[in-house]
C-alpha cells in the first residue's frame, strides 16, 4: 500500500517490486543493520523445573540480562542446565520478577552459549517452533550487528536487486543500528496513551549517516525510514541535536515513544509493515500520518486481505 501522509491522495495498491517508482533521486533511505540473535533458551533446574530464558542484553562476556519464565520460581544461586549444552547461574532480579542477571559457565561465553544452544525468538503470533532456516530467514539483508530479539521486519522486503535499482535511480542508502528488545511485542496497557513507557533499546549511528540525513534535511530532500526502529533512532538523534555540526559517531539507548501529537524532525516518509492493535508501533504510524488516516488505511488493508505482522505486507507512507 502506498499511502499519502497528508491525505492529499487516495491510497494505491501495488507490489513491493515497484517501490523504486515511488522514490526519487536525492532521497536518503535509512535501514537498520541489527541482526537477530538466537536469544531463546530452554533450561532445567536440578529439581526438574523447566524455564524459558530470553536473552535481552550482554553485560560482558560472561554475564547477561534476560527474562525468565516462570521467573517467580528462580532463586539467586540456582544453576540451570541449558538444552543443547551449557549451564547458566541466576544471580538475582532487577526491575521485576522476570528480569534477571545471569552468568555462564567457565566453558562458554554469552555469545558461544547463544550460538550453540539458543533458538530464534519468533514472534508469539507465529504458532510454530523455530527451525534452523529461521536463523537466516528471520534476518534482513542489512543484518550485520548482532543484538536484537526481533527482526526489523520492514527490511525483510528488500533484496540486493532492489537496492541496486534504488541506487541507480539516485537514492542514497545509509544505516543505523537499533537492537530490538522484547518490548516491541508488549501491548500498551494504560488507556491513557501518555502514561505508557517503552523499554530502552541500544542504538548506534555513525557520522556518515548523520551527515547524509542532515544534508537531506537542509536541502529539502526526503529522508525515508525503513521501519519504526529507524524512525525512533533518527528522531531520537534529532531531539539530541545530533543533526547539527560537529557530526560524530553516536550511541546510547532510547525509549522514545512517538504517539499522536508528536513532531517528526528527521523522517519524511516511512516504509513499515502492518502492526498489532494497541501497540507502540501502531501509535507511531498514527502519529506519523494522523490517526484517522492511519485507521482508514488499516481498514482498507483488512478488507483487501493484506497480511499483517512480521512476515506480512508493507506500506509506504509518503
Amino acid at each position: 500500500m502506498v499511502a499519502s501522509r497528508d491525505g492529499s491522495a487516495s491510497a494505491l495498491h501495488t507490489t513491493f517490486a515497484h517501490l523504486p517508482e515511488f522514490l526519487r533521486s536525492g532521497d536518503v533511505l535509512v535501514v537498520n543493520r541489527t541482526r537477530v540473535v538466537p536469544a531463546r533458551m530452554f533450561a532445567t533446574r536440578a529439581d526438574g523445573v523447566q524455564f524459558e530464558v530470553l536473552f535481552l542484553s550482554k553485560n560482558d562476556e560472561r554475564h547477561f540480562m534476560a527474562w525468565a519464565k516462570p521467573g517467580k520460581r528462580l532463586r539467586p544461586g540456582n544453576i540451570l542446565e541449558v538444552a543443547g549444552g551449557g549451564r547458566i547461574s541466576f544471580i538475582g532480579r532487577e526491575r521485576g520478577e522476570r528480569l534477571g542477571l545471569f552468568d555462564v559457565d567457565a566453558d562458554n561465553t554469552v555469545d558461544t552459549l547463544l550460538e550453540r544452544s539458543g533458538h530464534i525468538p519468533l514472534p508469539p503470533y507465529i504458532h510454530r517452533a523455530d527451525a534452523g532456516a529461521d536463523r537466516e530467514r528471520y534476518q534482513t539483508i542489512f543484518a550485520r550487528e548482532a543484538g536484537s530479539v526481533a527482526a526489523p521486519t520492514a527490511g525483510l522486503h528488500f533484496d540486493e536487486g532492489m537496492l541496486a535499482s534504488l541506487r541507480a535511480n539516485g537514492v542514497t542508502i545509509v544505516d543505523v543500528t537499533l537492537h530490538i528488545g522484547p518490548g516491541t511485542f508488549q501491548p500498551l496497557f494504560d488507556e491513557v496513551v501518555e502514561k505508557n513507557r517503552l523499554h530502552a533499546e541500544k542504538f548506534s549511528i555513525d557520522v556518515t549517516t548523520l551527515r547524509e540525513v542532515a544534508s537531506a534535511k537542509r536541502e529539502g530532500r526526503r529522508v525515508i525510514a525503513v521501519g519504526t526502529t529507524v524512525t525512533r533512532t533518527l528522531e531520537h538523534a534529532a531531539r539530541q541535536g545530533w543533526l547539527e555540526e560537529p557530526f560524530q559517531d553516536r550511541s546510547g539507548e532510547t525509549a522514545l515513544f512517538l504517539y499522536p501529537g508528536a513532531d517528526f524532525l528527521a523522517v519524511d516518509a516511512l516504509i513499515t509493515n502492518f502492526h498489532l492493535p494497541r501497540s507502540s508501533l501502531l501509535m507511531l504510524v498514527c502519529a506519523f500520518m494522523g490517526t484517522e488516516r492511519a485507521l482508514a488505511c488499516y481498514q482498507d488493508a483488512v478488507a483487501r486481505g493484506y497480511r499483517f505482522f512480521s512476515y506480512g505486507d508493507a506500506m509506504l507512507i509518503a
